[in-house]
């Protein structure tokens, strides 16, 4: 084969992956609220039904208008002391983020630095990031309100040096529950949540879930269902149906 059709070859490949993606971002998008695709993958038996627990909206202040769809980025942020993480990547994490991506960094739980900043936003918003998810604290809250969402655990007037540093970019990670929470018998440890580079992360007002990119299918076709049950649901409620008689018609529960 001749490098010219190589080439050729290659961007065919490239092209259809990128018009595939595009297909899946449209109808996941669509699919309806994040509670209800959060709903669908506890039906598919997924433990935690996609849902990353603790997280907040930081920015933009318009809560209503904040939404985000993209590829996950994973970054792992660990302890500076950590000798046992592997070593700090060359590229920098925000440099490395590809555009069109929702970067979601973890940091461990009893970090009370930020691993964000005002200058990783700006580097964010021009490679053309989608939005960031922040397992762990942010600062600078008034240089991201204008310009990129973002949803953190919390704030800190610190900032990442000399606290933590990135171990991995671009490879699973996991989401762990808080430490600062201990399980219970009413309520049991939430379960570690393994987010792969390929995953799809939705976010607004209701909160963050990720979808695994192997089961969005799955999810769209169970929210199209479940929206058009809960639209009956719906209906008979604001008729003055009860809610027990609405859902056993409906939901057959």
């Amino acid at each position: 084969m001749t490098r010219a059709k190589m080439v050729s070859r290659r961007k065919t490949r490239t092209i259809i992956k990128t018009k595939t993606m595009k297909s899946t971002m449209v109808n996941i998008r669509n699919a309806s609220s994040k509670h209800s695709i959060s709903d669908a993958l506890i039906k598919l038996k997924h433990p935690t039904g996609g849902h990353i627990p603790s997280l907040s909206l930081v920015s933009p202040r318009d809560s209503v208008t904040a939404k985000l769809c993209g590829q996950v980025f994973p970054v792992r942020m660990v302890a500076s002391s950590d000798k046992n993480a592997p070593p700090k990547p060359s590229t920098h994490f925000v440099d490395a983020a590809p555009k069109d991506s929702v970067m979601l960094v973890t940091a461990p739980d009893n970090v009370r630095s930020a691993v964000w900043g005002g200058l990783m936003t700006a580097r964010a918003q021009a490679k053309g990031v989608k939005g960031v998810v922040l397992n762990g604290n942010c600062r600078d809250l008034a240089e991201h309100w204008e310009s990129i969402t973002i949803f953190a655990k919390g704030h800190s007037t610190l900032g990442q040096s000399p606290f933590t540093r990135p171990a991995t970019l671009g490879e699973p990670i996991e989401i762990r529950c808080d430490s600062n929470i201990p399980p219970s018998d009413a309520d049991p440890a939430w379960p570690t949540m393994t987010v792969q580079p390929s995953d799809i992360l939705l976010a607004d007002v209701d909160g963050v879930v990720v979808v695994p990119r192997k089961q969005v299918a799955e999810v769209v076709e169970l929210t199209k269902k479940g929206r058009e049950v809960d639209a009956r649901c719906l209906e008979d409620l604001k008729q003055g149906k009860g809610v027990a008689e609405t859902f056993k018609k409906h939901r057959g529960a």
